[in-house]
């Protein structure tokens, strides 16, 4: 039988999904978007699992789109749903109720480096780097620049839509695609801290901010206020802030309850 295409890994509260064509740079083939879609759409409704990691098996955290078969494939019905395909992946990605981390240890171009910005956060090791790298065979890498652009400043990510140049860990940290560059030795580590800080904390507080956080966004100020004060009222009643706030006030930590 072939290898997978994905790795799906459960430790305690955390799924980690690795892609796994190291021979070819994790490029995203039509069966890998297939995978990870399938993959993202369980967890989304399991609410055992609290954090998603997201890594790359082999040298490269995640090349882009597999242009062999992107090659062979060449027609304007197929393009589309192939991009289609991809951004259901990176919407699904930000809609889910579980935050998810990418773990870079490599390069990531492409929709490798829209993967990462998709993320809701990413842990990267000093050696990773990045880029958009579409306009240097003529191809603008406009899906990824939708993640890009909501990630760093406008300028910031034009520039790299536009030059195709790549990037380091420090300057994607600097530019707002990463939270945090890490000695590789010590990446495992630090993914680790960061997925069990989250999966400790309420869930339905974990849910409930993510979903505010991405929508408002898209808002103009008061109604982004409007949707905030009707979130925060809602996790007010939740049985996690009542105890959480009770134990707070009485000088102790709170226990979590498991859902």
């Amino acid at each position: 039988m072939s290898e997978a295409v994905l790795v799906i890994e459960r430790s305690e509260n955390v799924a980690t999904l690795t892609l796994n064509r190291p021979g070819q740079f994790n490029a995203l083939s039509e069966a890998v978007l297939e995978a990870l879609q399938t993959a993202l759409d369980g967890i989304a409704a399991d609410a055992s699992v609290r954090a998603v990691v997201i890594a790359g098996a082999g040298k490269a955290f995640c090349a882009g789109h597999d242009l062999k078969e992107m090659r062979a494939n060449h027609s304007a019905a197929y393009m589309q749903g192939l991009f289609r395909q991809c951004s259901q992946v990176m919407t699904t990605i930000v809609r889910m109720p579980q935050p998810v981390i990418a773990r870079v240890h490599g390069v990531a171009t492409a929709a490798g480096c829209q993967l990462v910005a998709s993320c809701d956060l990413a842990v990267a090791a000093d050696v990773a780097r990045f880029a958009v790298s579409g306009i240097n065979v003529g191809l603008f890498c406009s899906t990824p620049a939708v993640a890009l652009s909501r990630n760093m400043g406008r300028k910031q990510a034009l520039e790299m839509l536009l030059t195709g140049d790549f990037i380091d860990a420090a300057e994607a940290c600097r530019r707002g695609l990463v939270n945090r560059v890490v000695p590789l030795a010590d990446l495992d580590g630090e993914v680790r801290r960061l997925t069990l800080a989250i999966a400790g904390k309420s869930a339905s507080a974990v849910t409930m901010g993510k979903q505010l956080f991405y929508r408002q966004l898209e808002m103009g100020v008061d109604a982004a206020y409007q949707l905030a004060t009707e979130t925060m009222a809602c996790n007010m009643m939740c049985d996690d802030a009542v105890t959480g706030i009770d134990a707070f006030m009485a000088g102790h930590r709170p226990v979590r309850r498991e859902d």
